[in-house]
């Protein structure tokens, strides 16, 4: 029976290679024995499904024949077999010996279950954390710009050790310097033997002699800390500012990571924006509208009058230029656009009634 491999991974047929192996990271993820919720079968058709759908022409054959062309093998695209050896060779990146493997850009998947990281030689990043936060402003400071201060809780840099975490260095032990050491896993699939960066140096090879006693040798401590933040003029609901610098300290005077902050902007009661644009509303009376007038407009600068002509139509909308949002990293102004609706009275008197069904005798 032939086998929807493109259903397997919760493609369609149009899908790109990465997609394909995007795909197959996530679902290997998922469904790997070794983890707790894992499913065998269905870590092996994910594994069969990708190594005919991974490879362009095991590809074009299965879209051109389906599955029925390819044996049950692991070389001609079937399901992985139980044997280590045997299903690395899907992944054209491992060494093929019997001691160390090469994960390549699939490293993650194997080095989140067995904990020994990805490729061999890379060392771990001490970089700072990014750190996000959001902040809410009014409508009219978003239009305009605004500073903001906010008191920050984060990991703060030692001003002791500046960050460095003590002083001196000496050579790691357990690694002998070369910030990287040999680990023995036994998995679902057997044993085999990695390279991952040193614990206790961070991959670096070496220790400090004397430890900050304010920090522990971390190089910073928890606490808090006031950001100006300036938001420019003209900037959106869910649109995003970097602080470059402003995040978390890394381990031992690395780099400090970067603040981002999300706009959330509140919602005004008179406009509505669309892009650089402003929309708005007015009512005015039936009398307005066919004889015309001259009618005070709220703007985001102030009021203004907007002359209506005579025998204007209720939902007539009028252009006010250069009254919108200011252009972001650019000069000039968004417009303003005003509707002018009808406002229908909720009751009429006597006298106005009357003078309704004189106007109706009159054909108006």
């Amino acid at each position: 029976m032939s086998k929807d491999y493109y259903k397997t991974l919760g493609l369609d047929k149009n899908a790109s290679e990465d997609q394909i192996k995007k795909a197959f990271r996530k679902l290997a993820h998922e469904h790997h024995p070794d983890k707790a919720n894992g499913k065998d079968e269905k870590f092996k058709e994910i594994n069969e499904a990708y190594q005919v759908l991974g490879n362009k022409e095991k590809r074009a054959k299965y879209d051109q024949f389906g599955s029925a062309d390819f044996g049950s093998g692991f070389g001609g695209g079937g399901g992985y077999s139980g044997n280590w050896q045997d299903f690395s060779q899907g992944f054209g990146g491992f060494g093929g010996g019997n001691s160390s493997y090469d994960f390549g850009d699939l490293g993650d998947i194997f080095g989140d279950i067995f904990g020994g990281g990805g490729r061999a030689t890379k060392k771990s990043s001490s970089r700072g954390r990014d750190v996000e936060i959001s902040l809410e402003i009014s409508f009219e400071e978003a239009v305009f710009g605004v500073e903001k201060i906010v008191n920050l809780k984060k990991n703060i840099q030692c001003e002791k050790c500046s960050g460095a975490g003590g002083h001196g260095n000496k050579t790691c032990p357990k690694c002998n310097g070369s910030g990287r050491v040999h680990v023995q896993q036994n998995t679902f699939f057997g044993s085999f033997a990695s390279v991952a960066a040193c614990p206790d140096c961070d991959g670096t090879g070496q220790l400090l002699k004397d430890v900050c006693n304010k920090c522990g040798g971390n190089g910073y401590y928890s606490g808090s800390e006031e950001i100006k933040i300036k938001v420019p003029a003209g900037i959106d609901n869910g649109q995003s500012l970097r602080l470059q610098g402003k995040g978390e300290p890394g381990k031992k005077s690395k780099s400090v990571g970067d603040l981002y902050v999300r706009i959330k902007v509140l919602p005004s009661r008179n406009f509505q924006r669309e892009g650089f644009d402003i929309k708005s509303t007015v009512k005015v009376k039936y009398s307005q509208l066919v004889l015309g007038d001259k009618i005070n407009v709220k703007t985001l600068d102030g009021d203004v009058k907007l002359k209506i002509p005579s025998s204007t139509s209720s939902g007539k909308v009028f252009v006010l230029k250069d009254k919108g949002v200011p252009k972001l990293n650019s000069r000039g102004r968004g417009d303003q656009y005003v509707k002018v609706v009808l406002d229908m009275p909720d009751s009429l008197n006597h006298e106005q009634k009357k003078l309704i069904d004189e106007l109706s005798k009159k054909g108006l």
